[in-house]
This record gives C-alpha cells, structure tokens and sequence, in this order.
C-alpha cells in the first residue's frame, strides 16, 4: 500500500509540475535578448575601409555600410529617407538643397559630427586624386558648398538636377581625422583599415582572416541586439559555403545556383533571394547597316528565349528583364510596353521587310547585305553559354550571330567605350537609386565618356529625360521615365535580357533576418541591427517593456 500512495503522490506532483510549466508558457512569450556574436562569410579581403575610395571592392562595401552613413539614405524602394540629415528643403528654382544634421551624432572617437564634416568630404569628392570616375568628380566641382552653422549646410547647384537627392547618400568623413591629408595620400593612409564612422558597429580589428566589428556605444540609433559582428574572409564564394558546412559562420554571403539549391534543402538554413538592381542586355551598334533597321531589332527581341535564358543558364538566379527599370525601382511600371517570345512572328516581320534567305544557307539577305554579325562578350563563362544560346536561337529565324570573346578589361577598353562592335553582351550592375537613364540613352552622351553605346537618338526620348532631371516631384519624373521606357520598348536600341537575383542564407539561430529588393550587395545588411540570436521568455504583460531598446 505504501508503494501504491507514492506512485500515486509521483504521479499527481508530475501533473501539477506538468500543468505549472503549461500554465507558465501559456502566460510568458519569448522575446529578443542583447548579446551573441553574428558571423558571416565573404569572398575577397578589405582593403579601403572608406567610403569615398571602397566602390571597386566588395568587402569594402560592406564593411563601409555598417560603420559609415550618409545625410540621407535609399530605403528597398529606392526612395531617400533622413539618416544623419534630421531634414531638407529644396529652394524654388531646385538649386539650393539646405540641410539639417542631426545634433545627438558624434563619431565613434567622442566628437562631434558637424557641418564642418560634410563640406570636407564633399571637397574629397572633388578631386580627382582619388581615381574616382570623372563624371562624378566633375558633378561635385559644379556643386558650392555653404555653412551657415554647425548643424546647417547648403548644397548649391549650378541648374536643376532632379536626381541629385540620390546623391546625398555617400558617407561622410571625419574632417578632424583627415582635413591634413592630401586626397593623393589618402589611399595609403592607415585611417583605410582603422576607420571612424557614425555608425551602428565600429572596427575592432583587422587581419588577413577577418574583420571584427563591435557595436558603438555612442551611437545616435537604436542599439543592435548583437554584441559584435565578424566577418571572415575567404578566397572565393565556394570556400564561403564549405566553410558554412564546417560551422565557422551562420551567414553566407552570396551563393550560386549549385549552392542556393543545397542552401534550400537545409534545414538549418533559412534561403534569401532577391531582385538586385541591375540588368544583362544585348547592345546593338545602330551604326551597323542591319540594326539601322527596326524590324530586324524587333525580330531579334521576339526571337529571343528569355526565360530559356534565365531557367537554363542562369539557373533562375535572374528573372526575365522587359526594359531598362529594374522591377525594384520605384519607377518601375508593370504595364510598361514588353514583348513575348515569339519566333514566328520575328519570321514574318523580316520577311515583310524584304529579308529572304535567297541562296539556301540558311542566312536571310536583303540586297548585298547579310543578315550576319559579330556577337562579343567577355570570357566569363556564364556569358559565353549565353551568346551560344543566343546564336542557336537567332539562326532559327535566319540570323547568323557569330559568337566571339575578349577579357573583361579588353572588353570596356577596346570595343564598348569606343563603339567598336556589332553586337555586344553586357550587363549593367549596381544601378542608382533614381533611374534616371540620361547617361545611357541621352542622344548627347553617343561619344567620349558617355554611356550610350549604341549610338541612340530619339528627339522626343532626349527631351523628357531633359524634362525629368528638372522635375523635383517624384511621381512626375516617374512618369516621365516611363514614357522613355515605352519610348525605348518600341524603338529596341537594345535587346533587354535578365534582371539578376541575389541569393543568400542565414542560419536559423539568427532570428528576424528580413531581405528585400538590393541596390547593391551591402543591402543585405540594411536591417542588421534588428537581428538577434539570443532570446528570453518574459511574462506577457512584460512584452512591450521589451520592445522597446
């Protein structure tokens, strides 16, 4: 009997606990804890910890988003949202932009930020020193800088640019730390691996294997729930996942196809992929006799697989590009005009335009001109199974492409820039956050530095992009860029292929990671502050004193 009444108290104590613990989760709720170390794999090394000198560098870009910040910053949409700027105004005449910094923000060593700050980097920008690109040297040189106090500057144009907004988002500079440097100095100055930035995290240290990044105390913002950041360095995205695999990191950086689809089937994993801004294109020199005709580069678009492109050669990291605006701009319009794959209808346009293969090898001519020319690209490997695709699929409707490849340098050097090609594959990467397609389609910019590689005119096309650059309201210049996209769509100066998709992957010990559309790679990061890998359980009641950091 003894026994019996103990089995039987166990047995009532087990529920009471058992009931206690069910009644004790019913009422409490696990929340975001501060603490734990993120650690993340990369491709490359630092090398210029600075925002004015990292563009050619991935890890640089990086590293620069999570220590340095702008007066403004371009949220998942594109659009320009206050960081260390509080406030602007635009005068009237859309010359004078008058902004109101923050007065919390010091810089990570104790000082101040001030106005004093940015007048010294925008004087960096200026020179030409700093091998940056001679457009965006020549744009600053035509800006005037004001200070009407220390927590004021003026930024004063010689006429009306609608984009320049965008153009506030580069990150400033400390004048204390570096107003004594001369710009040809900078690069190799030791402030490029021990920076000071405004940011949420600060460099603790860097070696060849990593960068360690420790939350700054001071920051103006909300405090990360991470305690610190690393990033491990290794010498290509392979290296990235195997490393994954070994547990050194819970996060990867970039994945490939083969490796996004052993990302997907692991459970440990949570898999990212996202629009990133940018497109792949084919251009096509309308200096060429052929492409002087519209019907042959309509034919061209109409034959043209795209989603065979994206599914088997991509690997459907791209998705299928109808025009210049990446679907992550907020200029993007869907009923944007846009053509199907239709090879049949590429046939009867050429034939009612006079193109008749007339001597059986398989080639369409018209007079003495062949309906042939060269396809260029670089020798990326992905490129090349590209233009071979894009040739079996053109030759079906009589069109001979010859594929041909340089290096990539060789490619820029000696055949884009000066316009010396027929047809060329390239893709365009990083794009701004305002679309604005004057550099790239603008009849005036055919030579020199200009971008409009094909050699495009359009009267009506050049003065809405005039129009657009002196339109401050936003809705309005997007109208206006969708009508030089229908523009664009009808004349085919440029076959669209593939806008690209970025895929990355965390593990699922990191919480709260969100992705969304990426003008550039650093973007992944943009909510880094929010994640968290420790949690507590606190009463329900409790729940909102928690949110609340």
């Amino acid at each position: 009997m003894r026994w019996q009444t103990l089995i039987a108290v166990v047995a009532i104590l087990a529920v009471l606990v058992l009931a206690g613990l069910g009644a004790y989760r019913a009422t409490t709720v696990l929340v975001p804890d501060s603490g734990g170390v993120y650690r993340e794999g990369v491709a490359g090394s630092p090398r210029y910890l600075n925002p004015v000198l990292a563009a050619g560098n991935d890890v640089d870009r990086d590293i620069v988003a999570l220590v340095f910040e702008g007066l403004t910053v371009a949220d998942s949409k594109g659009q320009i949202q206050p960081r260390l700027a509080t406030s602007w105004e635009v005068s009237s005449d859309s010359l004078r932009y008058t902004f109101h910094l923050r007065e919390d923000v010091r810089w990570q060593d104790g000082v101040p930020l001030t106005a004093d700050d940015v007048v010294f980097t925008v004087g960096l920008m200026r020179s030409p020193d700093l091998n940056g690109r001679q457009s965006a040297v020549d744009l600053w040189n035509a800006v005037q800088v004001e200070r009407p106090d220390a927590h004021t500057v003026v930024l004063v144009l010689q006429e009306p640019f609608a984009p320049f907004l965008h153009l506030t988002t580069f990150g400033l500079l400390p004048a204390h730390l570096l107003k004594d440097v001369p710009p040809a100095d900078l690069a190799s100055h030791s402030f490029n691996l021990h920076p000071v930035g405004t940011g949420p995290f600060m460099v603790r240290e860097v070696t060849d294997q990593h960068v360690l990044l420790g939350v700054n105390g001071s920051y103006y913002g909300t405090r990360p729930y991470l305690d610190a950041v690393e990033i491990l360095l290794y010498p290509d995205y392979a290296s990235v996942y195997a490393a994954y695999t070994r547990g050194e990191i819970q996060g990867i950086s970039h994945l490939s196809a083969t490796d996004a689809d052993k990302a997907a089937a692991n459970p440990s994993l949570n898999l990212f992929c996202t629009p990133l801004s940018g497109y792949g294109l084919v251009f096509l020199n309308l200096e060429h006799p052929i492409f002087q005709e519209r019907e042959v580069r309509l034919a061209l678009l109409l034959a043209t697989d795209r989603q065979l492109l994206v599914s088997h050669i991509l690997h459907h990291q791209a998705i299928v590009a109808d025009g210049p605006v990446p679907v992550t701009s907020w200029a993007y319009s869907a009923s944007a005009t846009s053509y199907t794959y239709d090879p049949q209808a590429a046939i009867v346009l050429l034939e009612k335009a006079g193109w008749v293969d007339q001597d059986g090898d398989g080639v369409r001519e018209k007079g003495r001109l062949k309906l042939e020319f060269a396809l260029l690209t670089n020798d990326d490997e992905t490129r090349i199974q590209l233009i071979n695709e894009l040739t079996r699929q053109w030759a079906r409707i009589g069109v001979r492409a010859i594929p041909q490849t340089v290096g990539v340098a060789g490619l820029v050097r000696d055949f884009l820039q000066p316009r010396n090609y027929d047809a060329l594959l390239y893709a365009w990467q990083r794009l701004p956050t305002d679309p604005d397609p004057y550099t790239q389609w603008h009849s005036t910019q055919k030579q020199g530095t200009g971008q409009n590689y094909t050699g495009y005119t359009s009267v009506e096309a050049d003065l809405l992009m005039e129009q657009a650059r002196k339109t401050a309201d936003e809705s309005q210049r997007a109208a206006l860029y969708r009508q030089v996209w229908d523009i664009l769509a009808d004349d085919v100066p440029a076959i669209p292929l593939y806008q690209p998709v970025y895929c990355y992957a965390v593990d699922k010990q990191v919480h709260d990671v969100r992705l969304g559309p990426l003008y550039d790679y650093p973007d992944r990061l943009r909510t880094l502050t929010d994640w968290y890998i420790n949690q507590r359980r606190v009463l329900v009641s409790e729940e909102p004193l928690w949110s609340q950091r």
